[in-house]
């Protein structure tokens, strides 16, 4: 079986409108727009001015985290990809499961004991290796009602939006 790897930051670039260019060490290329994500979070209000988001840059602890060191904002390398992701899914099904992980913070082993199942099928799931069934996206969206886990979206991850 192949070793997963936490993904890292290799370039991060600011484009117009608030959208964010990623290059991961593994040269995926991702795009993120931070309009939605802004809106959901009262610790990303501050990157709602254009010259301040375009601040934007690797931190200094080898590409885990993008940063905007004057405003003290720090957001993980893995939830940029987990929000790029999402938001660039082919389906609905998709969607719904990446957002509800982003959005409650879970992992692949958080996500598979929350739904039942195993990390492999969560990884196949997230990665498109696998089709997110319908019964699995309404899973995720009863498990946030149930655990009344209904937080702004980077609220989750308070270590990468600190504001």
């Amino acid at each position: 079986m192949a070793r997963m790897t936490r993904p890292r930051l290799k370039r991060v670039k600011a484009l117009d409108d608030f959208r964010l260019e990623m290059e991961f060490i593994d040269s995926r290329i991702r795009e993120v727009d931070f309009k939605p994500l802004i809106k959901a979070s009262p610790g990303l209000k501050p990157l709602a001015n254009q010259a301040a988001f375009s601040q934007v840059s690797i931190g200094e602890d080898m590409g885990w985290t993008a940063e905007w060191p004057e405003l003290d904002i720090q957001i993980g390398a893995d939830t940029l990809l987990l929000d790029a992701e999402a938001q660039n899914a082919p389906d609905e099904n998709t969607r719904i499961f990446l957002e509800w992980r982003a959005k409650n913070g879970l992992s692949l082993s958080d996500a598979a004991r929350a739904l039942g199942m195993t990390p492999r099928t969560m990884s196949a799931y997230g990665t498109g290796g696998r089709p997110v069934p319908r019964y699995i996206a309404l899973a995720c969206i009863g498990w946030e009602t149930k655990c009344h886990r209904r937080v702004p979206h980077k609220a989750a991850h308070s270590e990468h939006a600190r504001a």
